[in-house]
């Protein structure tokens, strides 16, 4: 039997590293702090709201764009926390999952021809989303060691042909937030221009140190062109329940939700109802600052006089460092070196650039159990 072959619509792309080193973890059993997922489950009354919609009945296809009471929790928390009130019906569209949400803002407003800037290092679901679009990725990096926005480097690559954008904050890897001068900054940039911007907050809600997250919906110029993607797996600590939203306004949710209901139609009804009901009660997506604080306030603590250089952590739930005082090896071969002779599993920060560029940093996940650190901490010390 010979199976016939084809061009690959993404042919430089392979396992994502996350798999490569989670599978590697799990053979030498080492401590994954690599891919970002929970170790820890999520609150049970989550898990009962889930069962008592299913019980209720609630198992066949929702609305196409979203159960409208989970449209409606999230309309209200925007306009609670960013003073920006979008509408339920014609401006809120629930997903599965940011990637989807990406994935689709994309093929819904770009075409073959057009230009996306992305802001490296940047999530790797961004390039791959882009070129199944048919367009051209701008790759503008970050700067180098502080990851902040280079704005003249930003200015020089919009072009006439620059269609979209892709913004992160906060950002992984680096775990960088962007301040309201950056944004107000991006916003002056864009204003005379067509670009849209997609605006991944996914780890909106994990800001620390009294800082404040920075959404776009709080900025008119940015809010105007934008698609805001949020994550309830990443909020409520159920990742594989994929279940996301994006706010945009209703000219572009028209467009997204034409692409939307042929890509995924609609997203997992009782998980919606459930999710609904449950955020009727804003404290757990308040207090998770403080609840991720404290364990990235526990893993630094764990590394201070170690070999590892802490670089800032802001917001989301990764801690990078600089390895380069304990090895010259490049990130890739650091981080397979270390789950086998530390333990540990880490993510190179090089693999979220298009060229590898490597900086002798790497990527913990510190959204673990504290016993779960407290056990990669005592490895990494040795070091």
């Amino acid at each position: 039997m010979t199976t016939p072959s084809f061009p690959s619509r993404l042919p430089n792309v392979g396992t994502t590293i996350f798999a490569v080193m989670s599978a590697l973890a799990a053979e030498r059993g080492a401590v994954n702090l690599g891919q970002g997922f929970p170790d820890f489950a999520c609150d049970p009354a989550l898990v009962d709201a889930v069962s008592r919609a299913m019980q209720d009945g609630h198992n066949q296809y929702p609305p196409m764009p979203g159960v409208p009471a989970l449209r409606a929790a999230v309309a209200s928390k925007i306009e609670a926390l960013h003073a920006r009130r979008y509408c339920a019906n014609s401006e809120i569209t629930i997903t599965a999952g940011a990637t989807q949400a990406i994935l689709t803002a994309v093929l819904a407003c770009v075409q073959p021809g057009d230009e996306v800037i992305v802001l490296e290092p940047c999530y790797d679901c961004y390039v791959p989303a882009i070129e199944m679009a048919g367009a051209t990725v701008v790759r503008v990096p970050l700067t180098p060691g502080s990851f902040r926005p280079d704005f003249d480097q930003i200015a020089a690559a919009l072009s006439p042909r620059t269609r979209l954008l892709i913004l992160n904050t906060p950002h992984n890897p680096s775990a960088t937030i962007w301040s309201q001068q950056e944004m107000l900054h991006l916003q002056e940039l864009l204003a005379p221009t067509g670009v849209l911007l997609i605006s991944d907050e996914v780890y909106e809600h994990m800001v620390f140190d009294g800082r404040q997250h920075e959404s776009a919906a709080r900025f008119d110029g940015l809010a105007e062109r934008s698609f805001i993607v949020s994550s309830f797996g990443k909020t409520l600590h159920v990742t594989g329940w994929k279940v996301g939203a994006v706010a945009a306004p209703a000219a572009l949710t028209a467009e997204f939700r034409k692409v939307h209901q042929f890509n995924v139609f609609t997203v997992n009804t009782p998980m919606q109802h459930g999710i609904a009901q449950y955020l009727q009660n804003p404290a757990p997506y308040l207090q998770l600052a403080g609840f991720y604080q404290a364990k990235r306030d526990l893993f630094r603590q764990g590394l201070e006089g170690s070999r590892l250089r802490l670089l800032p952590s802001n917001g989301s739930y990764f801690q990078c460092v600089d390895y380069s005082a304990i090895s010259d090896l490049p990130e890739m071969q650091f981080c397979e070196w270390l789950v086998h002779e530390a333990g540990v599993a880490a993510i190179p920060v090089s693999a979220f650039y298009g060229d590898g560029f490597d900086q002798r940093t790497v990527r913990f996940c510190f959204a673990k159990q504290d016993e779960t650190l407290r056990t990669a901490l005592e490895r990494l010390r040795r070091l």
